[in-house]
């Protein structure tokens, strides 16, 4: 988008509109599908796994699309 500004002897000037910046920590954490869906890895599953049942790190290593209220607010951060 770009705007006219009025300048000194009726002469007008070119702005252009600042680009948004994406999110780096968001866009490391967030992948986005083919059909637009956002997908997410499951926390608490990086270390002391000692304590954690086999169940629990199988669930943990698989990834979960994120749920609609958030999306929103992550596809602002990744500048979509």
């Amino acid at each position: 988008m770009e705007l006219l500004i009025k300048g000194k002897e009726s002469q007008y000037k070119e702005i252009k509109m600042p680009k948004l910046k994406t999110n780096r920590s968001a866009a490391k954490r967030f992948k986005i599908t083919g059909t637009g869906k956002i997908v997410r890895h499951h926390a608490k599953s990086a270390h002391i796994k000692t304590k954690k049942a086999p169940k629990l790190k199988r669930y943990l290593r698989g990834s979960e699309i994120v749920k609609k209220p958030d999306e929103k607010r992550i596809y602002r951060m990744l500048g979509l």
